[in-house]
């Protein structure tokens, strides 16, 4: 084919069914040709180098309000500058309903954060915090057609928990208009109860919030989230999954043909509990609290075993970035109760980077997994493929050159996030993005975004959860 704007050229090209050494051929921002012995208008030589779909986080947090006040410490801007240095093209964050707010105003809200500010592409997930008859009759339904077809509800939370009558109109909407559903799976109640219990024994320091949010809670709230998603017969995603427990009550599922889909996260294959011990208890255990918390070695070891058997659909970062600084974390509030602790942690940009060199370069998973888990799937499920997730003529040109040799650690001095500090710090990694390109064009390179943001909100078909 002539007119070539440019040639990804001599790399081996990975799917998540296949490899195999080829030339890219790109023009007007879409895979046009792949072939051997490419030439275009520009040139960029990938000897040496893995040639992968563009990452695809599914679930990241941005520019996201809370109810104490603290600030989040990435916006549009910055957030998605991180992503691309770590190799991703494309962000699904979420866009929050405060209760008492229309879900579209909410919406409208988010797309004002985000216009003119977004170096990857974004989709927006919904939050359904208030699911008075007007959001689900009208303006729910409404935002699906419009191309919003994926919403998340929480089990836990004050401000965000849903009785199981509320779960079970959402999930009716959700069954009528063909849209799936992600279901953050704790069970509130046992959570405030252990959370009682240990404030009234002085159990006070971040790390006993590993101990409220207990595993046995997320199994009995997974299963009652897939209880009522197969009670209404509607495809169900269980996010950060964090171990063994509620990583059965999904099989035991699946044995039984529901359509249960599962997600993992960095946290709970490179951290543990014992990280929230801090320096001795102290309040550096902040720095890891997350929800679900990171588990043990044996749900590591589980958690690995799903990834490679296909329990798990997708890998995703749950980024939820909060300094560890008055604006965040380091409250009087939280320094009186861990459960006054900000969940959440960074991990957009170092996403791939931990699943690559622990999963691809120790041997417990293979390249196609790999990219099956965070691209390909990512962009089936949530109604993006073929246009994203795919090596294949006509898709966006979203491509990401990796060092698969590359060895160097997580520092924070390196990242690009806005967040002051990563969990990861220190941690060993081979294998690295060394340039990202988004239709065709160079986002990051070398660990660093470059250009001006070209990204654009992206609305998604049905997901493929709802094939027959």
């Amino acid at each position: 084919m002539s007119g070539l704007d440019l040639v990804i050229a001599g790399g081996t090209v990975v799917t998540a069914a296949d490899s195999y050494g080829a030339d890219i051929g790109i023009k007007d921002g879409r895979i046009a040709q792949i072939g051997h012995n490419l030439s275009g208008a520009d040139r960029i030589d990938a000897t040496g180098l893995l040639v992968l779909p563009g990452g695809i986080d599914a679930h990241v947090h941005l520019d996201q309000p809370t109810s104490d006040g603290t600030t989040m410490a990435d916006d549009f801007a910055s957030g998605t500058r991180s992503a691309a240095a770590g190799g991703n093209t494309t962000l699904l964050p979420f866009a929050l309903q405060i209760r008492g707010q229309s879900l579209r105003a909410c919406v409208e809200d988010y797309h004002r954060k985000a216009q003119g500010n977004c170096h990857t592409d974004v989709s927006f997930h919904l939050i359904v915090s208030d699911p008075t008859p007007q959001v689900l009759g009208q303006e729910l339904p409404a935002l699906v057609r419009d191309g919003y077809t994926s919403f998340k509800v929480f089990m836990t939370y004050d401000d965000l928990v849903l009785n199981d009558a509320q779960i079970l109109d959402v999930f009716e909407v959700a069954r009528r208009e063909r849209a799936l559903v992600m279901v953050h799976a704790e069970g509130h109640d046992a959570i405030r109860h252990l959370t009682r219990r240990l404030e009234a024994e002085g159990r006070t320091a971040p790390y006993y919030h590993g101990q409220a949010h207990a595993q046995i809670a997320e199994r009995e709230a997974t299963h009652r989230a897939i209880s009522h998603a197969q009670l209404i017969d509607v495809p169900v995603v269980i996010v950060h999954v964090s171990g063994r427990d509620p990583m059965e009550q999904i099989q035991w599922a699946r044995a039984r043909g529901l359509k249960v889909h599962a997600e993992t996260c960095p946290q709970y294959i490179a951290l543990t509990a014992e990280d929230l011990r801090g320096l001795d208890m102290d309040f550096d255990g902040a720095r890891y609290v997350c929800s679900p918390p990171p588990r043990d070695a044996d749900s590591q070891a589980a958690i690995w075993q799903g990834l490679r058997d296909g329990t798990f659909d997708i890998f995703s970062s749950d980024h939820c970035p909060f300094r560890i600084d008055a604006t965040g974390k380091d409250t009087p509030r939280a320094r009186s109760s861990f459960k006054y602790v900000p969940n959440g942690i960074p991990g957009v940009e170092t996403r791939l980077p931990i699943l690559f060199s622990e999963g691809v370069s120790k041997g417990r998973i293979s390249l196609q997994r790999f990219v099956a888990l965070t691209s390909t799937n990512p962009a089936r499920l949530y109604g993006l493929y073929p246009q994203k997730g795919s090596i294949a003529i006509g898709a966006d040109a979203d491509l990401t050159l990796w060092d698969p040799t590359l060895t160097r650690p997580i520092r924070q001095t390196d990242l690009n996030h806005g967040c002051d500090y990563t969990p990861y710090e220190g941690l060993q990694i081979t294998g690295w993005p060394v340039r990202t390109l988004l239709r065709g064009h160079t986002i990051a390179q070398d660990g660093r975004p470059c250009g001006d943001p070209q990204g654009a909100h992206l609305p998604r078909g049905t997901s493929e959860a709802f094939a027959p």
